[in-house]
């Protein structure tokens, strides 16, 4: 496996990460922050806490791992760093020299150096084509697709149709980031999710949003953001207005603080606070709120009624769709942070199928 980080792209060096997926037929895994470098046939997912299951499982598989501009942070690796791919040699290049000197595995080969020029490197080596390796994890990738949906899943697939061909999309903190990073999929290979990563709190959708949209001359830009993340910067509805920005604000609004909620349920035995409706948390009518700001809005009651807008995220106008989702909605899969195991389980039908292609 070949994992990219946010470092790979950094140095410029996304063209060749394509080039090497052609010749080598080497699946390619991404962080969180560089879900959208990899798009359209070639993406499989990323790695870590929230990661597509079936990246976690190739990762747990392969033989080998060439990390490139990734820190490999706990995120990615767990907190038991023995239980990280472990039936892989591991291959580290990062610019940054006390990263490396975090070692992961006692055996493992590090280069320090920038991240183009360790791939232009890796490119001419003799590699052979692992079209057939490539060929099952795809066919385990198409198994799962669909195994691990929620709504909020859902909801990104049919986002992913309705957008254009490389989009420009900045996505909220929350469960939305998750969502997105697990289900959002591009058309072309050019489009950018703009994620906070450590950089940004929650609230930090709206203000990437008009960045992106400034900086590409007011050029269209989604933006997917949660009902406690709007409203963390809601006042910046009027920049939007003001400075006529086409930019498509897209709520996910389960009438809660999901993320924290979740952990709440998880953790602390339901022992909400200020987290859902019952617990005193509330939320004001966007369409309400937008309509004062002049922009146009509407309130769809289920994802599956977006497409009756999708000329709203096509035209020269800003606009607010307030998408209704079900509370207590669960980001799935998660890796129990105790075990570093994939939750929920994989039943064992699908067990033995995916196995059959990539176990090792």
């Amino acid at each position: 496996m070949l994992v990219v980080g946010n470092g790979a792209r950094a140095a410029g060096a996304s063209e060749l990460i394509y080039e090497f997926i052609k010749k080598t037929h080497i699946p390619v895994l991404a962080t969180m922050n560089t879900v959208d470098m990899i798009q359209d046939e070639y993406r499989i997912g990323f790695i870590g806490t929230y990661g597509n299951r079936v990246a976690n499982m190739m990762l747990n598989e392969c033989d080998l791992v060439i990390s490139v501009g990734a820190r490999l942070g706990l995120r990615q690796i767990g907190h038991k760093k023995e239980l990280f791919a472990p039936k892989a040699k591991l291959i580290r290049c990062d610019v940054d020299q006390y990263e490396l000197a975090r070692a992961i595995k006692e055996d493992e080969e590090d280069y320090n150096m920038d991240a183009k020029a360790f791939m232009e490197q890796l490119i001419v080596e003799n590699i052979p084509d692992y079209i057939e390796w490539w060929n099952n994890c795809m066919k385990s990738k198409e198994l799962l697709d669909d195994y691990d949906d929620t709504e909020g899943n859902k909801l990104m697939k049919k986002i992913s149709r309705l957008l254009p061909e490389n989009p420009i999309v900045a996505v909220d903190i929350g469960q939305t980031v998750c969502w997105a990073a697990q289900s959002l999929s591009f058309k072309g290979t050019k489009g950018r999710i703009i994620i906070g990563g450590s950089y940004g709190a929650m609230g930090i959708g709206l203000p990437y949003a008009i960045g992106s949209s400034i900086s590409r001359g007011n050029g269209i830009t989604y933006c997917i953001t949660g009902d406690g993340g709007l409203q963390m910067n809601i006042q910046e509805l009027e920049t939007v207005r003001r400075e006529k920005l086409p930019i498509k604000i897209l709520v996910v609004n389960n009438k809660e603080l999901g993320k924290i909620s979740e952990i709440q349920h998880g953790s602390y035995n339901d022992r909400y606070c200020i987290t859902t409706a019952e617990s005193g948390y509330t939320v004001p009518d966007f369409v309400k709120v937008a309509n004062a700001y002049g922009i146009k809005a509407a309130e769809i009651s289920s994802y599956e009624k977006l497409d009756e807008y999708k000329e709203w995220l096509m035209d020269d106008e800003p606009c607010l769709l307030n998408i209704m989702l079900t509370p207590g909605t669960l980001l799935i899969p998660k890796i129990k942070w105790e075990s570093c195991t994939i939750k929920p389980d994989l039943d064992e039908e699908m067990l033995k199928k995916v196995n059959a292609l990539i176990g090792v």
